[in-house]
């Protein structure tokens, strides 16, 4: 996916969730934050930013924050990137696990829940949900960087969908390069991690794929491990 109307900048301090302050051409700018996640470790004063410009005249900010360079390298922050990105590399066959999906529907409710995509092969039925992995330590991706209910709901809800005879995919698009592998944040949400843990036992197929990032977009990149139980990652105070 490529972003249009890009300016670069200089974080200077986050105010709630949703608004931040960044230098622009040396005046201090408010932004809208593209991610309510805690996102510490990304967002420190002086940190270069990337901003896309908005051109709706009813907006309050008129820059969204997307992309923080972190040790060097570009972390994509953009809460709604992941799923743009994992669609158009399923639909293009870039996803080695799902290269047989003929039929791809966003967005499809399922009982309780409502599942990221909803997909069909030759041969089986399935949901897939996709969880953007902003967090990294030590070479390691980690989900989630605050404690989600709602991520523990859907996990329990594929697992669920299989015991219906549907497929369940859970798909963690790194929003980065480098990281080594991926592994449930037990620190920060046990449940989570448990979650994790069960639902790959029954059935469940848990996938992450790092992506390219650049001042301009985010693709699709390699497969990367998935660590379910060593704990050594469960300590990890990052975002504390």
């Amino acid at each position: 996916m490529i972003y249009h109307h890009l300016k670069k900048g200089t974080f200077s301090q986050r105010l709630n969730r949703f608004v931040a302050e960044v230098y622009l051409n040396g005046q201090k700018e408010r932004v809208h934050v593209k991610n309510t996640g805690r996102l510490r470790e990304l967002l420190l004063q002086g940190a270069e930013v990337i901003l896309e410009e908005s051109h709706q005249p009813n907006r309050k900010t008129k820059y969204s924050l997307i992309a923080v360079k972190k040790d060097g390298r570009w972390v994509n922050i953009d809460s709604q990137a992941p799923n743009a990105v994992a669609y158009e590399a399923i639909r293009e066959g870039r996803i080695a696990e799902l290269k047989q999906i003929q039929l791809l529907k966003k967005e499809v409710k399922y009982h309780d829940s409502r599942f990221d995509f909803y997909f069909e092969t030759k041969s089986e039925k399935g949901f897939i949900e996709v969880k953007g992995v902003t967090l990294e330590k030590n070479g390691i991706a980690l989900f989630p960087d605050a404690p989600t209910s709602r991520g523990t709901k859907h996990i329990w809800e594929l697992v669920k969908a299989g015991k219906e005879g549907y497929k369940g995919i859970l798909l963690f698009i790194i929003q980065m390069e480098g990281c080594r592998c991926f592994a449930p944040n037990r620190y920060t949400d046990p449940d989570f991690a448990d979650a994790l843990v069960q639902a790959s036992r029954h059935g469940v197929e848990i996938l992450a794929y790092e992506t390219k990032v650049s001042s301009c977009g985010m693709d699709i990149g390699r497969k990367i491990p998935v660590e379910l139980t060593n704990q050594r990652h469960g300590n990890q105070k990052s975002d504390h």
